[in-house]
């Protein structure tokens, strides 16, 4: 049975529902994505790339559905912000804040799979990192297609940041694929 402390965190991770990716609003994006948005996709992301790369898709999943928890606490902060503020050291205080009243059990576990991610070592931080670069990558890729133009600022440099095969390869097919298509194929107009 849940108490007050482990419903006050899920009313918080709530929150992400609410809280924009502000690296959208910065492009004029009106429809910006949430990060609850963002983290479900990424975790999707994170676990076809974990089959692919032979890396455990538990925790990679895990990863990318709490790498952005502290969100709730402390916003999406655009990479302009990251000029002056210490974004780590924030995000870092926001989220070991967050976990402090959870049961041992979770919060160490919580714990530990953020710091892994944070080291980017293992090969499951490397492959949920990826995760998350795809992800935006992708989201960049169907704001493209639907007329924003600008939304390809983030194919510069994001994809020289991808570090395993299946994501390189992923974001390969992905850059010349037309993402407002996929559903055609399940629709027939019949007379």
């Amino acid at each position: 049975m849940a108490d007050n402390k482990v419903l006050d965190f899920i009313a918080e991770i709530g929150m992400l529902k609410r809280i924009k990716r502000s690296g959208w609003w910065v492009l004029g994006i009106p429809r910006d994505e949430s990060v609850a948005e963002h983290s479900f996709r990424c975790a999707t992301i994170g676990y076809i790339l974990a089959k692919s790369e032979g890396a455990d898709p538990y925790k990679v999943v895990m990863m990318g559905l709490f790498n952005d928890i502290h969100e709730a606490r402390i916003s999406d902060l655009h990479k302009m912000a990251h000029k002056y503020i210490d974004v780590r050291d924030a995000e870092k205080k926001a989220f070991n804040e967050q976990v402090e009243d959870l049961t041992p059990n979770i919060k160490e576990e919580l714990t530990c799979l953020r710091e892994e991610h944070d080291e980017q070592e293992s090969l499951e931080s490397l492959v949920a990192r990826d995760a998350d670069i795809l992800e935006c990558l992708i989201q960049a890729k169907e704001y493209c297609d639907i007329g924003y133009e600008n939304a390809k600022k983030f194919f510069q440099k994001a994809p020289d940041h991808l570090k395993t095969e299946s994501a390189k390869k992923m974001w390969k097919d992905a850059s010349s694929w037309d993402s407002s298509t996929w559903w055609e194929k399940l629709s027939k107009f019949e007379r």
